[in-house]
């Protein structure tokens, strides 16, 4: 048998052109089991080495989607100046309780920033919205690195519409902000509401949020421009992300919850700003859409009475929640003023980041602690975060 083998090979190597090769390649029965031991064995330590790697590889992966809870923080003194110089020992970071160790620490100063300005346009809003185009514009030209950082403008009333998309244009973000207006305030019997969510610069995929209060005017939608702006937006990037919501707090006919507009902005990593706006005469005499349940047009389509809520409270919640701060115009705070703090703040951020000593904390919200060494110092993180398998 092997001596036809022998002759079967130099005949294809002749018709190959190849010189034929004499010496025998397998002398014996014996050496030929020899070789096919050694040939199976090599092929089993092969497979051995590739598992190894496999298993390796998943261990790499585990490693990679292990939970980071990212957490920026600003830190004043007692006299509310900024503090700049601390580092990752000077912190103390709790989670429901439990100490955690910071894995990652830094100074966010030079991070590309997403920045989100939500404007309240309901009827309440109607005497300070010319303030608040002023001084968001004069906020934009300050804020917005050309080539580096983008915004985008959201107005919300009765729906939530979204004015300028993501951009690095100062021009456009300003054109946006120019063309800002209260709706007018008309009831559906007249039929010239227009159909609701059918505006220019409807919000991508929604068509705009509208409540159904059967007038153009009614309602603000605060809730739902947060969640909108954090959820579709704002989860999207990364870097530093920011939203600044103008305001007086009151929401009317929101879809989401307070609770679900937070947990959007946690999850998104964002924090919020809040601009307490709050027209006094406008409230005494029960406000439209935002404002208590007064009547109109001769009694008609009246809204029921009601307590008015809390527009403060709302919005300090909003910010003490996910990192930020509330501020209040008034003569002496004036919005200027209110955005000079916030740009402070963003441009002297600290990023804290750790993974939770637990593997699996549990579905739901998850209390942040984050403090300083220093007793003095006042700390804005956020408090809380989404934890979800």
């Amino acid at each position: 048998m092997h001596s036809s083998f022998r002759s079967q090979t130099e005949t294809f190597l002749r018709k190959q052109k190849f010189p034929s090769r004499r010496k025998p390649i397998l002398k014996s029965d014996k050496l030929n089991g020899d070789m096919a031991r050694v040939a199976l064995a090599l092929i089993f330590f092969g497979l051995l080495l590739v598992g190894s790697r496999m298993r390796g590889q998943e261990k790499a992966d585990i490693t990679v989607h292990v939970k980071v809870v990212n957490i920026p923080t600003t830190v004043r003194d007692k006299h509310g100046k900024i503090v700049t110089n601390l580092t990752k020992d000077d912190f103390l970071v709790e989670e429901d309780g439990r100490p955690q160790t910071l894995h990652y620490f830094s100074k966010e100063s030079d991070l590309p920033l997403t920045l989100g300005l939500l404007v309240d346009t309901s009827y309440s809003q109607r005497r300070v919205l010319g303030q608040e185009r002023a001084a968001s514009s004069s906020f934009i030209g300050q804020m917005l690195r050309p080539e580096k950082d983008k915004a985008f403008l959201i107005h919300f009333d009765h729906e939530v519409e979204l004015d300028q998309d993501l951009t690095s244009s100062q021009e456009k973000l300003r054109a946006a902000l120019g063309d800002l207006q209260t709706p007018q305030f008309e009831t559906a019997s007249t039929g010239n509401a227009p159909n609701q969510g059918q505006g220019p610069g409807g919000y991508p995929g929604r068509h705009g949020r509208g409540n159904h209060n059967g007038a153009r005017g009614g309602g603000t939608l605060l809730y739902d421009a947060v969640y909108l702006a954090s959820d579709e937006l704002m989860k999207k990037q990364t870097g530093r992300k920011a939203l600044v919501v103008l305001s007086d707090g009151v929401d009317r006919g929101s879809k989401e919850s307070l609770r679900g507009a937070v947990e959007a902005a946690q999850r998104a990593d964002t924090i919020v700003y809040s601009i307490l706006f709050k027209d006094d005469e406008q409230h005494s005499f029960g406000g439209f859409g935002g404002g208590m349940g007064g009547g109109h047009h001769g009694g008609r389509n009246r809204y029921p009475q009601e307590s008015r809520p809390d527009g403060k409270k709302i919005l300090e919640q909003i910010s003490r929640e996910t990192g930020g701060r509330l501020f209040e115009v008034s003569s002496k705070q004036t919005v200027e003023k209110i955005y000079a703090q916030i740009e402070e703040d963003l441009r002297n951020q600290y990023s804290l980041g750790y993974t939770p000593d637990r593997a699996d904390p549990g579905e739901g919200v998850h209390k942040i602690s984050v403090k300083t060494k220093e007793k003095d110092l006042v700390v804005h993180a956020r408090e809380e975060y989404y934890w979800a398998p």
